[in-house]
């Protein structure tokens, strides 16, 4: 245990944030940064992810908590150390993996002598929690299974409402493009949504708390249900919505009824519905108690504050910009070489136009610019795509024109971006095989190349199953491509 154990933390002492691009990571992050005072430091898979404005003003650490000596670097010298980690949505280990990151984090944080553990977990009561819930209790438990050596600050959260977050992104789907919704009983379960800002409030004043020993804070606005949210989500957007209760939409029937209308990929979708299922509301008055000073806004000020966000392309992060899922660390995924079917297709365009021009046309496409003349075709393949368990093009991206890595567009995410030279997307649709798209911005042509790299016959049977559509999608995609940058570089502004 530090020798600061029971005082106050000097401001100047150095913190950890892990999950550093996720959701709440890269918000967390940028708000410490902001607020000044806090030498801060990150520990991430692939520092390229880490977005542009905080690099030169945070110490960034490669590696993860199942790999000790890198979490040992990262943890030296650090007093507060918030642990952002977990797998919702992952494979069918994620509850071993929870656990043993836990375990591996607590056990480093007191070999290095870190005062305090800051940990966001979900609220909800073991008798009535869902699986992935359940993992997020655990790992609560075991952060602070060892009060004599270490603090723990456990703040329990339940739907965080913010542009870009999980739950958000499904109310509002559902409400723009729904005038008559049957809803299942789980809508009438009660919650306590809190705005993403109400979040990092509290995770922020968690770092100089002055409490000694673990303690649990559940943390939440007023008590709501998912139909009362939804209808004052509605009358915050200037929509008139009717929601019409059915007792026969089963957790699994919900399941798809989200993945056909939302973002969201029949995993977390599923796992969202099953925790819905249950109350997730209050349990101690902590938050009022040890943070007198923050009061959560009311939940359709919340919605209010989101819908601001998007509409001025402030999304500072979504709930895809990292997950338990496949091409979380996207170094596994930033190399296509090893692909063996390629449709590769060259387009050169003149002295009018500029590869800075080609490199941004590039990068405006999907979302809702979509993919030129044959942008119904994407849309069939997003469409089987969602059928299949898959995410599907309305994923859409973060904003209409920015890309950053580890972005996600549409089916694809960002897995390398280099300025006016190349932009290379890993498919993250449901297919036999894994595959890129990959757009390398010469200084007189575009070379566009389709890679595959099949998984058995059945990935090969796919492969030639679909070239009669890569035949028409992608030589109109490159040309078109360059066409949009002659627009541009003509105009003179932007896409």
């Amino acid at each position: 245990m530090s020798s600061a154990q029971g005082n106050e933390p000097s401001r100047k002492a150095t913190v950890l944030v892990t999950g550093a691009t996720g959701y709440i990571g890269r918000r967390l992050a940028q708000r410490l940064l902001d607020n000044g005072g806090y030498p801060l430091r990150l520990l991430v898979r692939n520092r390229h992810k880490v977005q542009a404005a905080l690099l030169g003003r945070v110490e960034i650490c490669e590696g993860s908590t199942f790999d000790r000596p890198s979490l040992e670097r990262a943890l030296a010298g650090v007093e507060t150390a918030f642990y952002l980690i977990h797998a919702m949505g992952g494979g069918g280990d994620y509850s071993r993996l929870d656990r043993e990151s836990a375990a591996t984090f607590r056990d480093a944080c007191i070999a290095a002598g870190v005062r305090r553990i800051v940990y966001l977990g979900g609220l909800g009561v073991r008798q009535t929690a869902s699986r992935h819930l359940l993992s997020r209790i655990e790992t609560g438990e075991i952060l602070s299974a060892r009060p004599g050596e270490i603090e723990t600050i456990w703040l329990r959260a339940g739907v965080i409402i913010g542009s870009g977050s999980a739950s958000f992104e499904i109310i509002r789907h559902l409400i723009e493009k729904l005038p008559l919704m049957i809803t299942p009983r789980w809508v009438r379960t009660r919650t306590q949504a809190i705005a993403v800002d109400d979040v990092l409030s509290y995770l922020e004043a968690a770092i100089s708390l002055p409490h000694q020993g673990d303690v649990v804070v559940d943390i939440g606005g007023e008590p709501l249900c998912f139909q009362e949210m939804m209808e004052q989500a509605a009358a915050v957007m200037g929509l008139r919505r009717m929601l019409v209760p059915v007792p026969l939409l089963s957790p699994k029937l919900s399941s798809y009824w989200l993945l056909l209308f939302t973002p969201i990929p029949y995993g977390l979708a599923a796992a969202l519905v099953e925790g819905l299922r249950s109350e997730t509301v209050v349990q101690n008055d902590n938050a009022t108690r040890l943070f007198p000073a923050i009061r959560p806004v009311r939940y359709a000020d919340a919605v209010r504050a989101a819908m601001a966000e998007l509409e001025h392309r402030q999304v500072l992060s979504r709930w895809c910009d990292s997950s338990g899922g496949q091409a979380c660390d996207i170094k596994d995924h930033d190399d296509p070489a090893g692909s063996i079917l390629r449709d590769v297709r060259v387009v050169p365009y003149d002295d009018g136009q500029t590869a800075e021009a080609v490199f941004r046309a590039a990068c405006a496409l999907g979302g809702p610019n979509g993919w030129f003349r044959y942008n119904l075709l994407w849309r069939v393949r997003g469409l089987l795509d969602k059928l299949v368990g898959g995410y599907g093009l309305n994923r859409g991206r973060r904003d209409d024109t920015d890309l950053r890595l580890g972005d996600a567009l549409d089916f694809w995410k960002v897995v390398d971006i280099r300025e006016n030279k190349r932009l290379l997307l890993y498919a993250q649709m449901k297919l036999p095989g894994q595959a890129w798209l990959e757009f390398d911005i010469q200084p007189t042509q575009l070379v566009q190349t389709a890679h595959y790299l099949p998984r058995g016959l059945l990935g090969r049977l796919y492969w030639y199953a679909v070239l009669p559509f890569h035949s028409l999608v992608f030589p109109d995609l490159a040309r078109t491509v360059v066409a949009s940058a002659a627009k541009t570089t003509a105009g003179g502004g932007r896409l």
